[in-house]
């Protein structure tokens, strides 16, 4: 079984405040997040470790982008992401 099989996916896009540690400029940055939301029905033909699989499984997001790049014009250099989640349980 695969995860496909178990969820839907949707990609959104949320803000976060972050600060470049180059310049220390703070800014407000778009983070791109993909949504995985448990289906509402099991599929068909599953075994019972399957369906106990599909019962446990909750929706959860998971973080794309690992970089950003600095809004401030003279400084554009690129940073991680500091200590933010890449998986968050909904």
């Amino acid at each position: 079984m695969n995860e496909r099989d178990i969820f839907d996916e949707k990609q959104e896009v949320k803000k976060a405040n972050f600060s470049c540690p180059h310049c220390r400029e703070r800014g407000d940055y778009d983070v791109r997040w993909m949504t995985r939301r448990k289906k509402r029905q099991e599929p068909r033909g599953l075994n019972p470790q399957q369906k106990a699989q599909f019962q446990k499984s909750q929706d959860y997001m998971v973080r794309m982008d690992d970089m950003l790049v600095c809004q401030n014009t003279r400084c554009r250099k690129r940073f991680d992401i500091p200590s933010s989640q890449s998986v968050v349980f909904i």
